[in-house]
């Protein structure tokens, strides 16, 4: 398999797997979109107004549920090309330009943000269960005491093709139509693509709104992660948007980090030892470590110093390493896994995160989650070597697709006769980019957007970002993450403007009640210490 078609297959179970794969079968045999009707072609809104609870305070809000038009460049500036829908939350009575105002997104890639919207920092919450599966309909949508609102206006963004956004193919005959829907989804469907058509949506939703002196932040999730990278550097460096902050959540910038099939990938061991700690955490959860440690945290530091040390050159020597050495280590890795010793050796002490999914539980017949290790369900086939579905995914996925489309028609007053598409019909993601500084034509096959942010923050030095992950989190480990932010190609003063905080949760931090107030709390810290609105 090409490598670059690993990184593709890979990143796009980054959000959530199962069900995206559902919805690819539902959409795959669709006919071609048929001619968009006059809505798609003129921005649409539906304002209404609520007010939230949080953490005891009140506050009063405008929101508005509507669409953006994004056009092309060049000779096509005046050809609309996709129309973007949006969630926008203002505060009532608030100074728009020291109100902050903070764009938010998930991932997939082509996903909708109705986890973030739901789940996270929307006035409304849908109740989960924490680590099991939540029960069916009906759901209990409640005061999010949690929301964003008390430290800024909220704009949540549905990728292109995902939610009630839809590309747009003009033509009017339908063979020249089709092929103009292919085209977009070429354009559109990349990570430089999808960079461009959020920040042409950030400048238009800056001009339509009035909010071009506002405090400006960038929160992204999971493949949304990559995104603010591309988009941050874009804002900054093409459109002339500095920005406040970049607000990351289970971040993933380097591909080759992805503990999701790296047996694919040989010779690059580097995420057999950034998943180690995670792999740790999830035993240590479901109490399979042979003698199980005091406290969680301690023990992680303990972990995170034998991966990068003596685990790394283990697995960097290679074949050079002799059995008594190999057997050792992988005595050792039983202690932090609790995996047995021998099947570490069969797996040549290289776990792949499928692998460890299948294999934790696996005296019980039980599948590890993959978003949320803390998560279990039933093994679809007991023999298999990986897992076949995500029992995380499994557990909550009905109640936020439930809540949000009963939300939005109700509360929101949008999408009446529309269908919500939890993800694009992105057939194809165009995993290559250029990176800053590139010359020529020459793109990565692995897609790593760390030179991106490194940019961002050198064009900007006061810019500051705001990391945080869950310690039970298999998608994107958090000392992936960790890693990745240590290797920033940016000088030492600027390593200072990165902060770290990471919670007893998975891949989607907030479906952990008490680290959503953590959450909440140290986002809103940021935003307050960030803002440079004079107090």
């Amino acid at each position: 398999m090409h490598k670059r078609s690993l990184v593709a297959a890979l990143a796009s179970l980054l959000l959530v797997s199962t069900t995206y794969a559902a919805d690819k079968h539902e959409t795959k045999d669709k006919p071609a979109e048929a001619k968009p009707d006059a809505a798609l072609l003129q921005p649409q809104s539906s304002e209404t107004t609520g007010s939230v609870r949080v953490e005891g305070k009140s506050i009063d809000y405008k929101a508005v549920a509507g669409t953006l038009v994004l056009h092309g460049s060049g000779d096509k500036e005046h050809e609309p090309q996709v129309s973007v829908f949006y969630t926008a939350y203002f505060k009532k009575g608030a100074d728009a330009a020291k109100r902050p105002v903070t764009f938010i997104y998930n991932g997939g890639p082509g996903s909708a943000t109705v986890w973030l919207h739901m789940g996270a920092f929307g006035p409304k919450r849908v109740v989960t269960s924490d680590d099991s599966h939540t029960p069916a309909a009906p759901y209990n949508l409640v005061n999010n005491d949690y929301s964003l609102l008390d430290a800024s206006d909220l704009v949540f963004i549905d990728a292109p093709g995902a939610g009630f956004s839809r590309l747009i193919a003009t033509e009017e005959d339908k063979g020249k139509r089709e092929d103009q829907m292919k085209e977009r989804r070429k354009a559109i469907y990349g990570v430089d693509g999808d960079g461009h058509a959020f920040a042409q949506f950030i400048t238009q939703f800056l001009s339509k709104y009035g909010r071009w002196n506002s405090p400006k932040y960038l929160f992204g999730e999971s493949y949304g992660t990559t995104r603010s990278a591309v988009l941050a550097n874009i804002l900054e460096n093409e459109s002339s948007v500095d920005l406040n902050g970049v607000i990351l959540l289970s971040q993933i910038l380097s591909f080759d980090t992805s503990i999701d099939g790296p047996q694919f990938n040989p010779g690059v061991d580097l995420p057999y030892i950034v998943a180690l700690p995670t792999f740790a955490a999830t035993a240590y959860y479901h109490h399979k470590l042979p003698q199980q440690p005091a406290a969680l945290e301690p023990f992680l530091r303990e972990v995170e110093q034998y991966a990068l040390g003596d685990y790394a050159q283990a697995l960097m020597a290679g074949s050079r390493l002799d059995t008594a050495r190999k057997q050792v280590v992988a005595e050792k890795l039983h202690q932090y896994t609790g995996l047995s010793v021998a099947y570490l050796m069969k797996a040549d002490l290289r776990v792949g995160g499928g692998m460890f999914e299948h294999e934790l539980q696996g005296d019980g017949d039980l599948t590890t989650g993959r978003l949320d290790s803390r998560f279990s369900g039933p093994s679809l086939d007991p023999l298999s070597k990986d897992s076949e579905y995500d029992p995380q995914s499994s557990a909550i996925s009905s109640a936020y697709v439930a809540a949000f489309n009963d939300y939005v028609r109700r509360q929101l007053k949008y999408g009446e006769g529309q269908q919500y598409r939890l993800f694009a019909d992105a057939d194809h993601w165009d995993f290559t980019h250029k990176a800053p500084g590139v010359n020529g034509e020459a793109l990565q096959q692995s897609t790593n957007v760390m030179p991106d942010l490194a940019m961002a923050m050198k064009t900007n030095p006061n810019l500051k970002v705001s990391l945080h992950g869950g310690y039970y989190d298999l998608a994107t480990p958090y000392f992936a993450a960790d890693y990745e932010m240590h290797h920033m190609p940016v000088q030492a003063a600027l390593q200072k403007n990165i902060s770290y905080d990471w919670y007893p949760s998975g891949h989607m931090v907030y479906a952990h009640e008490d680290s959503l107030k953590k959450l909440h709390d140290n986002v809103a810290r940021f935003i307050g210490e960030t803002d440079n609105v004079k107090r």
